[in-house]
């Protein structure tokens, strides 16, 4: 299955048929019969092309595989099939040294800052490594360098020479961007970095990123789960289910009129700034399935009000209903007519 933007512009990041399965854990009764454990699969052949200065954000439950879907395309984990082409290479083709060459262009900014840092090396230490590992500039210039990522984040020359301990949480997470933007990439895929920190921290993380994305020409691959958060920063919008993508839109087009009901579900089940605009209807019936055990068809229909029987059995194919706007549902029209809206506005 291939989806494709329109051909204007060849993508930045063009991923084909992306698979990644893990072994699950081996049990009593697979001990007992010698029989291999079921796979999970987290990534479920997705195709998708990512447009070079884009935000394209990626949104669902946990347990959706947005997260190895991130780490799969920048082969932090081995993808199980398919290809990812980055300006017109398969990376997943590359050897282990050319994959390193490649790593100065393709960085992830972390969901846990402070994991991702190492506790035992100073700011100036941690950036400076990265500088000279990826053979950035001269070693005469490091620490000038070292200087400007700091200011280009928020930071100062105080903060160079302490650990990621004196830091508060918004704080290693400016670290965690400055070292990611210190091999200068063409492409960051940023893992949920404003989950951990307060409200008005992520406020600034966000207006950073989009100022640091205007300056620099980035492309972000922007994992989340807050509907706000992708609201606010999105180009187009991802929305994945149990390991496959069911929608992709515009931003403005997927907040106004969404045509899969999971996508639906998410939006009202999203917090309103207006508690008498709260609605009766229940967001999302039940819990997601199993992806030892996904169900067959279309992986939504146990939980979706419109399921019918083809609903069950055959799955559907992320299908391009007007420009730039896909989705994978047999009921799309009907749901995007029955769609009253859930009091987001773009």
């Amino acid at each position: 299955m291939n989806v494709h933007t329109p051909p204007e512009a060849a993508p930045l990041i063009d991923i084909r048929d992306l698979s990644m399965s893990f072994a699950g854990r081996r049990g009593l009764l697979n001990h007992l019969t010698r029989s291999e454990p079921p796979k999970v699969i987290a990534v479920d052949a997705v195709s998708l092309q990512i447009q070079r200065g884009e935000i394209f954000s990626l949104v669902g439950e946990s347990g959706s595989g947005k997260t190895t879907m991130g780490r799969a395309l920048l082969r932090l984990v081995e993808p199980t099939g398919g290809e990812v082409y980055f300006r017109g290479e398969n990376l997943l083709q590359f050897s282990r040294s050319r994959m390193m060459e490649a790593r100065r262009d393709l960085q992830m900014i972390f969901q846990n800052p402070y994991s991702s840092l190492n506790p035992r090396m100073t700011v100036r230490q941690t950036l400076a490594e990265a500088l000279s590992v990826h053979r950035v500039c001269p070693k005469s210039e490091i620490d000038a360098r070292v200087m400007a990522l700091l200011d280009l984040v928020g930071l100062g020359k105080t903060h160079a020479d302490r650990y990621p301990r004196d830091f508060s949480g918004g704080q290693r997470q400016r670290i965690g961007i400055a070292r990611a933007l210190s091999v200068e990439p063409a492409f960051i895929v940023a893992d949920e970095p404003v989950s951990a920190v307060d409200v008005s921290v992520q406020a600034q993380i966000m207006n950073l990123l989009l100022d640091l994305r205007e300056r620099l020409d980035l492309t972000l691959f922007f994992i989340a789960h807050d509907l706000s958060v992708v609201q606010y920063l999105s180009t187009r919008v991802g929305v994945m289910y149990l390991g496959r993508l069911v929608e992709v839109a515009p931003r403005r087009e997927l907040f106004m009129r969404p045509r899969h009901p999971y996508t639906q579900g998410l939006l009202r089940a999203a917090p309103r700034p207006d508690p008498r605009r709260r609605s009766a209807a229940v967001a999302i019936l039940g819990e997601p399935p199993s992806p030892m055990a996904p169900p067959p068809g279309c992986h939504f229909h146990p939980r979706c009000p419109m399921a019918t029987d083809v609903c069950r059995t055959t799955r559907p194919a992320l299908t391009t209903i007007q420009t730039g706007h896909l989705v994978a549902c047999h009921h799309h029209q009907a749901a995007a007519d029955g769609w009253t809206g859930a009091g987001h506005q773009p």
